[in-house]
């Protein structure tokens, strides 16, 4: 936790603009004594809705500073890896896809949270008998609810407006839930038009709060999914009361304003179980609360505005027409499945199932299995050692509480304001579903074992109920004033002085809480990773590249460049080996550039540059402004021979199927390794299929260029890793080699092996390798060992590919000398593939 005072200038902005609040109030509250202000005069004229106008213009503030966030904060783009496959998914529904066709070689478009549409056949059963469908469709794993709306500002030509027009709805549907459930004092005597107090300071805390304005900046999903929350919410007390409100008339049809109600509430909480499925099971929960007690509910006064229990049929029509608006928002949730894996199966599911390991590792629920050792590995190793129980479960979601405790108004101390007004709120019935609603939240997400959290989103798995939880600020916000009030009715304090100078001082706490507190994790959002989006079509645009391929290293450039629409520049992942040539080549041989992306080794800002790219050779591509790369008559690691090309064995990553093991690319500097890295072979801990050569990895080779050619798999291993690799064409085993473990005593980190080469048929269509670990020993069970206990690769969410390289460089010796890569003490890997002969795109 970081607090002190104020660094950034926007913190400094804030400090300011909260003491002239608290120094406006002071004067209010003055004025409201003064003995003009007490004499008798004419009662106010009453204006209409003057809450409106004023959640209005806090819903205009909330959108500029959330447009300022994207520029100062954000500096322009996308910056979490999350966030820019949003951008990704977006981008191609706006061209017209749920899942874009992907040409050979694919692995110049595969990667982080990409999912091919065969992966929920291929997830960890299909890895014998006849060669599978081609996968030639790739889509983002995330749901489609928030990237549909996204690319409504694609076809806009402005999709970063999409964020602050978030924001500003927001603020409306937070002001609109405060006056459906939070109970208001009554009017004050006089006649004088009465501020809503509850609704106006819960929209101004939803305008104020830090968490929201990034997370309707950035193009994360939070933001729609707490608009979703909130009008499924505020609309569903809506029907409710329009229902009591016509009670004792004819119903009338299905044009009955309670009906229509109900069918926002329905849309809304279908497009929140498109955008955020476990934030939809919280939802369903708290509409039951909503709508169950209804019926049993009798008349509690004015103020609770139940004068009888809603009638039976009438709640049924509620219940059908919120059924019927959640079709549309389940609907494109399956239509996006079905593009996505093939099936009506989890696109996430699918992913890791194919891409990351222990096999089972991500699922919703608990158990010894769960917890990813690839994307979230030095999380599960320090959190997760003994699997995700009841106490791993309670780490994680009270170190997410211990989080979420600035989130809401920018300051931990201030959540106390939140916990006040829940306390307020459970003595109303009609409030009391805003006050359980985020104890569901949490319950809904302990199930899922990686915490989420990161500076600026903050307990981002909780966002979606930060408007329930400013509305319960408002409420003890209001306590406090009416006991101000009580305590200086004998003063002559007037009413409106009075609620405007609570107002401004409700203003001032988030303020300061940003200028002292959550101003210092903004400011570490701001220049993590470089601080600037890792692709920038401008620098594309000054470099004067207007056609071509354009080569970007890391997975945040690629996601924020890629189009799955064809245009005169596309992007693809710069692999360093074969397969830049057969993109190039697949592609017409255009103009070919790299797109690099530097972060200084100290940290600071990064810098982006492009250049021209050489890829005339077989081998590996090499930037045409490159200096000192090669020394004549010295080999570069990973350039092939004359006459042959070489693939690296990380470049195939995410594989085809996994059963039994997992692979995952790992840096292994200063040994054997081809271009200093290898794609590990991991069996599953304690797995017994590891003895008899069934813990299999398949990784698929482009055939296109593959066809007549003879390959040689080069592999590395180290201690007693061993095992076997298959070439498969069109599903039949064509030929394996034995791959036998190191021998003892030779003192290298790695050992590695040249395996004879082998053609291929003329006719293949798929070319696969089946990388199948096992024991040194026939027979023989694998070395125990806890996986989740040892070192390992160093990925974590939003991470780059070159932060990643640079923190694992002090591991790779390491990794290969003990072989810390899960359940045996050796390592198993493909370094690289060399081609010998083969085609060209003109064959």
């Amino acid at each position: 936790m970081r607090a002190g005072l104020p660094r950034d200038p926007a913190q400094w902005v804030a400090l300011a603009l909260s003491l002239a609040a608290l120094l406006a109030g002071a004067w209010r509250l003055r004025r409201g004594r003064s003995p003009a202000a007490s004499r008798p005069g004419p009662a106010p004229r009453a204006r209409a809705a003057p809450g409106l106008a004023i959640a209005a213009a806090l819903a205009a503030l909330a959108a500029l500073i959330s447009a300022a966030y994207v520029a100062v904060y954000l500096r322009g783009g996308p910056r979490i890896i999350d966030a820019t496959s949003y951008w990704l998914e977006a981008r191609a529904m706006a061209a017209g896809y749920l899942a874009w066709p992907v040409d050979e070689p694919a692995a110049s478009v595969l990667g982080r949270f990409l999912v091919r549409s065969d992966a929920a056949a291929h997830g960890g059963a299909a890895l014998s008998g006849a060669a599978a469908s081609n996968a030639d469709h790739v889509a983002v794993i995330f749901p489609p609810g928030y990237p549909a709306v996204l690319a409504l500002g694609f076809l806009a030509g402005a999709p970063l407006a999409v964020g602050p027009l978030l924001a500003a709805a927001l603020v409306l549907a937070t002001h609109d839930l405060a006056a459906r459930f939070a109970p208001e004092p009554p009017a004050a005597a006089g006649g004088a038009a009465r501020l809503p107090f509850v609704p106006v300071v819960a929209a101004l805390f939803s305008a104020l709060c830090a968490a929201l304005r990034y997370h309707t900046a950035d193009t994360m999903s939070h933001g729609l999914a707490a608009l979703c929350f909130t009008v499924a919410l505020a609309s569903a007390r809506r029907a409710l009361d329009e229902v009591r409100d016509g009670a004792t008339g004819a119903p009338r049809g299905r044009l009955d304003p309670a009906v229509r109600a109900a069918a926002v509430a329905g849309l809304a909480a279908g497009w929140l179980a498109a955008t955020r499925p476990p934030s939809a099971l919280a939802l369903a929960a708290a509409l039951l609360l909503v709508l169950l007690p209804a019926r049993a509910r009798a008349a509690a006064g004015a103020r609770e505005r139940d004068p009888a229990p809603l009638p039976s049929p009438r709640l049924g029509r509620l219940a059908a027409a919120m059924a019927i608006g959640a079709l549309p928002g389940l609907a494109l949730l399956a239509a996006h499945q079905r593009a996505a894996t093939g099936a009506f199966a989890s696109s996430q599911a699918a992913y890791y199932a194919v891409s990351d390991g222990p096999p089972g590792c991500f699922r919703y629920g608990f158990g010894a299995g769960v917890g990813c050792l690839g994307e979230h590995g030095d999380f599960v190793r320090h959190n997760l050692a003994e699997g995700y129980g009841f106490l791993a479960a309670a780490g994680t979601t009270l170190r997410r509480l211990k989080l979420h405790l600035v989130d809401a108004l920018n300051a931990e101390p201030l959540a106390l304001l939140v916990i006040a007004g829940a306390a307020i709120a459970l003595r109303s019935p009609r409030a009391r579903p805003l006050a359980i609603a985020p104890l569901l939240q949490v319950a809904a997400y302990a199930p899922f074992y990686f915490d989420g959290n990161y500076p600026g989103g903050g307990a981002r798995f909780f966002a979606d109920v930060l408007p329930l939880e400013h509305v319960l600020a408002a409420m003890a916000v209001v306590a406090i004033a009416e006991r101000a009030r009580a305590a200086g009715e004998g003063h002559g304090l007037a009413g409106r002085p009075r609620a405007l100078a609570a107002a401004l001082v409700a203003a001032a706490l988030p303020l300061a809480g940003f200028a002292f507190r959550a101003g210092f994790d903004h400011a570490a959002l701001r220049d993590r990773e470089g601080g600037l989006p890792m692709f920038d079509p401008a620098v594309v645009a000054r470099a004067g590249v207007a056609r071509g391929l354009v080569f970007v290293d890391t997975d945040h450039g690629f996601n924020l460049g890629f189009d799955p629409a064809p245009g005169d520049i596309a992007v693809l992942r710069h692999r360093g080996d074969a397969l830049d040539r057969m993109a190039w080549e697949a592609r017409g041989r255009p103009p070919a550039y790299r797109y690099r992306f530097a972060i200084p080794d100290g940290g600071g800002l990064a810098s982006a540059s492009i250049a021209p790219l050489v890829l005339d050779g077989i081998g590996s591509s090499r930037d045409a402004t490159s200096r000192g790369e090669a020394v004549p008559g010295e080999a570069v690691p990973g350039e092939a021979v004359p006459g042959e090309a070489v693939i690296e064995g990380e470049s195939l990553w995410p594989p085809r199927a996994q059963r039994g093991a997992w692979a995952w690319p790992e840096h292994a500097g200063g040994t054997c390794a081809s271009a200093g890295r290898l794609l590990a072979v991991h069996p599953s801990a304690g797995d017994a299929s590891m003895a008899t050569g069934d813990a299999v990895v398949r990784v698929g080779l482009p055939a296109p260029w593959l066809r007549g050619a003879r390959i040689s798999p080069r592999v590395a291993v180290s201690g007693d890793g061993a095992g076997e690799v298959r070439l498969l064409v069109d599903g039949a085993l064509i030929h394996v080699w034995q791959v036998e473990p190191a021998a003892p005593g030779s003192g290298a980190p790695l050992a590695c092996a040249e395996l004879p080469p082998h053609p291929v048929p003329e006719r293949a269509v798929e070319i696969e390798l089946s990388l199948a670990r096992r024991s040194a020993a026939p027979g023989a069970a694998s070395a125990p060992g806890n996986p989740r206990r040892s070192a390992g690769i160093d990925k974590t969410e939003g991470e780059t590919g070159q932060s990643r390289q640079s923190r694992q460089a002090s591991r790779a010796n390491k990794a290969g000398r003990t072989g810390e890569q899960g359940a045996t003490s050796g390592l198993f890997a493909l370094d690289a593939v060399r081609v010998a002969g083969g085609n060209s795109v003109d064959r």
